[in-house]
């Protein structure tokens, strides 16, 4: 005990030296400031000036590590050592700092060095109303028996708000009702809400009542949050069963039949689960002949007879049917019923059917027996006589025979199972009694079916577009519809041969016999053959056979198969390459000559566009893309080279594009004018231009007379030539610069024109598989009133051929006029020199 005493005396000698030696170097100084600071601020709020309070000096305080060195809380303050303020470093949330305290303070510690100061700083955090009311469930649903006394006092989960002081809840509101109020509980912190019943419920009025009890704060702007209140009625047995009649009467045949349902008891009660529940039972004063007769259902109400009801005992029967329900205690209600019995006749005929057919072919013909109809009735006399009829609309009908009440069914209408191939016949049977009393019978016909049609075929004829080049699989399917059944039904097709205007296509078509897919052997050409037809048969399998054939029109499209020829320039060994001289004197826009292309394709397949591969020099020729024309886009130099090459490219228009090229040398010559002195050509000049206009106008008057010859024979032609209605392909010509031509198909009542672009022709595009269609309209339907328009039209198509033909033969005399124009002025030319050099030797 005494040692250890020494060592705690001891180890408080070393604490008090260790305190006395950190006093002797360090001055401690503890001074207090307290500064207040609203949640929610922006950051860099300053809260204070902790240096201008504290009496710091600002200049020293960047020295002196002025800072804060409290806890991990502290990082939401700092401070400025430049001029000692305290300001917000982060976002401040009163809630997350101090939930539930009324005040909340934050002690920081500010520290300076040289010497050591140590300062206390209380910040207060201010609450603002950040935070609205809210209920721990956003439904809340209580139950509430409709017997439930006025007074009744539901306490309810109170809001919450995280907010304190002023901006905490302050009331409580309950949306409008005649039930309920709100009260709070005094006392209470936060004061409970309490919902109290006003009056009485009633379940059968309203099953449930919808109330909005809402929290609102003391903030400003208050805030509020809201909980929905559905209170469920619940129900007593305070109602009881209630009949749907005061008296129940109906009249009952003596004959009915046990187990009939004479009549349904129907009382209802507005109470629910149990208590709404009706059972039925005889009444108190029920007889029990009554009894024996009829039976209740205790659920449903229904009463069945029991026992067969003679009209002779009774003709009358009064009774009571009591509805009670499953309440406790149950309530209950007796229902009147009167039953009246009447007498009848209470036998019906009877129907005995011996067949004679079962199936009846439908070419049976009228006057065939089907069944014999024997009917009896056990009553006598006239209600024992009995009367038959059968339906409506059916090919039969009832024979009398000799014996009375014996009928036979015959066929009295021809049949057609193909329209219907069942008939169930209602047979009545009716006797004469009051009242009459009848029988009924379904007689069940079967038709059967006999080989009475030929095979169908939806469309005549059919029409194929099939793309050349296909690769040989199947092409085309027909399919025909047989309205007989069975092996009636079974079509074989095959193609029809040994036609001579059909080429016999059995050499690349192939049919399959059960499908009606048709192959080609091999692939089609299109600029070989165009359009053809051929005939398939299609032949049931009933006995005898029947059969029938459908046309169909095959039209073969055009794809992009063939390259671009070049028809000028051509050299002798065959190659597309030519020579053409220029005189180097030409002016801009000289035609220097002209690369003419043809391709076997139609259509924007045949469209031809032209495009300079190569050139040596740009800037002097240019080509025209569409008419394949070169010409000079300046005048020759001195310094250009006196021979050019260009190399053309023609490529069609197709989707796969197809080309060609062709060389063209151009050799630039000098004229030989430019060799004669300068005063030789002012001396020719007036006569060269009137010698060169007359040549010029004998020579365009020349071409105009044959142009305008051209147009008139060709319309004659045209006009002369016979129409072909049932022709299917016609074949247009068209030039422009390259050879292009035209293919029209005719389906139905439309022509369909496959065209190039840059014709001119006055149709309308038809959007399809083709981009290059036009659809004329078919003039084959016509009345005698539509002659003349008919004649009409056909000299207006004659027209546009001959203008088609026109243009081609324009285009050559325009070439050859711009030949001839050439070939004159160089004649004029040389005429005025020779002249000129003739008259100076003379001089």
């Amino acid at each position: 005990m005494e040692d250890g005493g020494q060592r705690r005396r001891r180890e408080y000698w070393w604490i008090s030296l260790w305190l006395s030696f950190l006093l002797c170097f360090v001055q401690q100084i503890s001074t207090q400031a307290r500064y207040s600071v609203q949640e929610e601020v922006k950051e860099g709020s300053v809260v204070g000036n902790i240096a201008k309070d504290l009496g710091l000096d600002v200049s020293t305080l960047l020295d002196r590590r002025f800072r804060i060195v409290s806890g991990s809380k502290d990082d939401l303050f700092q401070v400025n050592q430049n001029n000692g303020a305290l300001y917000v470093q982060k976002k401040i949330d009163r809630e997350e700092i101090c939930d539930g305290n009324d005040v909340c303070l934050m002690n920081l510690k500010i520290a300076v060095e040289n010497p050591l100061e140590i300062h206390y700083v209380a910040v207060e955090i201010i609450d603002v109303n950040d935070h609205a009311p809210s209920f721990a469930e956003k439904h809340l649903s209580l139950e509430v028996a409709e017997n439930k006394s006025p007074g009744a006092r539901f306490d309810l989960q109170p809001a919450r708000d995280l907010d304190v002081g002023t901006n905490c809840i302050r009331s409580y509101k309950l949306s409008q009702n005649e039930h309920f109020s709100l009260e709070l509980r005094d006392g209470d912190e936060d004061g409970l809400p309490s919902l109290v019943l006003q009056k009485y419920l009633d379940r059968e009025s309203a099953l449930k009542h919808e109330l909005l009890l809402t929290a609102i704060d003391g903030g400003n702007p208050p805030k509020s949050g809201s909980l929905n209140i559905t209170i469920t009625v619940l129900d007593i047995n305070d109602n009881q069963p209630v009949c749907s009649q005061n008296m129940y009467s109906i009249s009952l045949y003596e004959n009915v039949s046990i187990g009939t349902t004479v009549m349904k008891v129907n009382a209802t009660d507005p109470d629910d689960g149990s208590n709404g529940e009706v059972v039925y039972s005889w009444g108190r004063n029920t007889k029990n002949k009554v009894k024996d007769i009829f039976e209740i259902d205790h659920i449903t109400g229904e009463m069945y007879v029991k026992k067969q009801i003679d009209f002779e005992d009774n003709q009358i029967y009064r009774l009571n049917i009591q509805a009670s329900d499953k309440g406790q205690p149950p309530l209950s209600v007796d229902c009147r019923v009167s039953i009246r019995i009447i007498d009848v006749n209470d036998n019906k005929p009877e129907i005995e059917v011996t067949p004679i057919l079962t199936v009846v072919p439908e070419d049976s013909k009228p006057g065939t027996v089907i069944c014999l109809i024997s009917v009896s009735d056990r009553d006598s006399g006239i209600n024992g006589k009995v009367v038959c009829s059968l339906s409506n609309d059916v090919p039969f009908e009832l024979k009398s025979s000799v014996e009375d009440n014996t009928f036979s069914l015959i066929i009295k209408g021809k049949l057609d199972r193909e329209l219907v191939s069942h008939y169930d016949i209602l047979l009545i049977a009716k006797d004469l009694g009051q009242p009459v009393l009848s029988s009924l019978k379904t007689l069940s016909v079967q038709i059967s079916d006999v080989n009475d049609n030929v095979p169908e075929f939806p469309q005549q004829p059919l029409e194929l577009y099939l793309k050349e080049n296909t690769p040989g699989a199947s092409i085309f399917s027909v399919s025909a519809n047989d309205k007989d059944i069975f092996e009636n039904a079974i079509i074989n097709y095959q193609i029809m041969r040994g036609d001579a205007t059909l080429n016999d296509m059995s050499t690349f078509l192939n049919i399959n016999s059960e499908t009606g897919v048709i192959s080609a052997l091999r692939s089609f050409d299109f600029e070989t053959v165009k359009t053809f037809q051929f005939r398939v048969l299609a032949t049931d399998s009933g006995t005898p056979p029947l059969s029938s054939n459908v046309t169909v029109n095959v039209f073969i499209l055009d794809q992009n198969d063939n390259v671009p020829v070049i028809l000028y320039p051509v050299s002798s060994n065959g190659s597309a390459e030519g020579v053409e001289e220029v005189p180097r004197n030409v002016n801009a826009g000289h035609l220097v000559t002209k690369v003419r292309a043809y391709d076997a394709d139609i259509g924007y397949n045949g469209w031809l566009l032209f495009s300079l591969q190569e050139v040596s020099d740009h800037s002097l020729f240019g080509l025209d893309r569409y008419t394949g024309q070169i010409r000079t886009l300046r005048s020759f130099t001195e310094t250009d080279e006196a021979q050019h090459k260009l190399v053309i490219l023609v490529k069609d228009n197709g989707n796969v594009s197809l080309s060609a090229t062709a060389t063209v040398i151009i050799k630039v010559e000098e004229p030989k004018e430019a060799f004669a002195a300068s005063d030789v050509k002012h001396a020719v000049k007036d006569e060269e231009d009137n010698d060169v206009t007359f040549y010029l106008i004998i020579t365009l008057g020349s071409v105009s007379v044959l142009f305008i010859i051209s147009i008139i024979v060709l319309i004659v032609m045209q006009c002369s030539k016979s129409t072909d209605y049932s022709s299917k392909y016609l074949q247009d010509t068209n030039y422009d610069g390259t050879l292009c031509h035209s293919i029209q198909y005719r389906s139905g009542d439309k022509r369909y024109m496959l065209v190039g672009p840059r014709m001119s022709i006055s149709s309308t595009i038809v959007p399809g598989s083709n981009g290059n269609t036009l659809v004329v309209p078919d003039r084959r339907r016509r009345t005698s009133g539509e002659v003349g328009v008919h004649y009409i039209y056909h000299f207006k198509v004659a027209v546009m051929r001959s203008l088609n033909m026109s243009r081609l033969i324009f285009a050559v005399l325009s070439d050859i006029g711009l030949f001839s124009w050439h070939l004159s002025r160089s004649v004029v030319l040389n005429m005025a020199v020779a002249k000129h050099q003739l008259g100076c030797l003379f001089i």
